[in-house]
């Protein structure tokens, strides 16, 4: 009897699974994010001493994500200044994006593919889109609008610009390997709109 009853529990906790274990959690969009802005910080100090000579390098990269009361402030073209890769965006205050761009294919030759975006919209800092190519192929495109600080020593003031960091499928690029991607946000626009900070 004993054995029928822990049966039947156990047939009914297999049929039965419990919610918190039967679904993810959904990440929030505030939780995405600080994740997306994390990947555009970083922090390095190396000092080494050979033969009485003392060698230091410092580099520390502070992003923080910009949520702006208007999303169409978000609008205009971003740059990402390594490679080339550039955004055009239109943003309406809804937080709907349109745009365009283009991807190089190869750093070292030149060439590059042309892009609309579609679907896109942004929720806080966040933008999700797709990119959509001239033979049809899609790819997703996901990013956070961030003000990425820059400091080149412990007491150095720093250099802020406001940009868009975006993450990707691994491409590869004049022999490099990139995943992620800050546009930064094209001269004579900065002062558009989007925040008051030096």
């Amino acid at each position: 009897m004993a054995r029928y009853i822990l049966a039947t529990f156990v047939a009914l906790i297999a049929a039965n699974p419990s919610p918190a274990h039967s679904q993810k959690p959904a990440t929030s969009v505030s939780q995405r994010t600080n994740e997306l802005a994390a990947l555009f910080s970083k922090s390095k100090h190396v000092v080494k001493e050979k033969r009485g000579v003392r060698l230091e390098k410092y580099k520390k990269v502070v992003s923080k994500p910009v949520v702006v009361a208007d999303p169409a402030t978000y609008s205009g073209t971003y740059r990402d200044l390594s490679f080339d890769f550039a955004l055009r965006l239109r943003v309406e205050s809804n937080g709907s994006v349109e745009g365009s761009g283009e991807d190089p294919i190869d750093s070292d030759a030149n060439l590059s593919r042309p892009f609309t975006l579609v679907d896109g919209k942004i929720q806080g800092a966040l933008l999700t889109a797709t990119k959509l190519f001239p033979n049809g192929r899609r790819e997703r495109l996901e990013g956070v609008f961030i003000e990425r600080t820059s400091f080149d020593s412990p007491s150095d003031r720093g250099v802020t610009v406001f940009g868009l960091g975006v993450v990707s499928k691994p491409m590869q690029i004049g022999g490099n390997e990139i995943d992620r991607l800050f546009y930064e946000r094209a001269s004579g626009q900065m002062a558009q709109g989007y925040t008051g900070h030096q």
